[in-house]
């Protein structure tokens, strides 16, 4: 699958709910699906700066692939970091460069976070631009 096409399916599964408390729902759902990091893995430099819950990042090369895992201390949180895993993993460093996650726009979640969270939530793509090249340039 492309990464254009995981974003359109994102896109395609928020267009089932009408309501943002039930797309709400829905990311809160994604979050409990998260598998998280071992607490040993939940250090300073993991963390994303900027967010307001905490938000740690791992990640790793393998045969030209990112592979990122991520845990958050607040449910709606690692619901949002769920979704921008489910686009990015898997995918060449080059690719998540030229990528900008446009669902979030799609589905209207920046209207819909608070400007703390928004913030969170570009801090977090940052981080995973940011891995992928340091990866291009170790």
């Amino acid at each position: 699958m492309t990464i254009q096409e995981k974003q359109q399916e994102l896109i395609d599964e928020f267009a089932i709910y009408d309501d943002w408390m039930d797309k709400y729902e829905y990311i809160i759902e994604l979050g409990k699906s998260v598998k998280g990091i071992p607490e040993q893995s939940k250090t300073k430099e993991q963390l994303i700066e900027g967010c307001q819950s905490n938000v740690w990042l791992t990640c790793r090369l393998e045969a030209g692939k990112m592979y990122f895992e991520a845990d958050a201390d607040a449910i709606i949180t690692k619901g949002i970091i769920g979704m921008l895993l489910q686009v990015y993993n898997g995918e060449s460093p080059q690719t998540i460069l030229q990528t900008e996650p446009n669902f979030i726009h799609e589905i209207g979640l920046t209207e819909h976070l608070s400007p703390t969270r928004a913030n969170g939530l570009l801090s977090m793509v940052k981080r995973i631009k940011t891995e992928a090249l340091q990866s291009l340039n170790p």
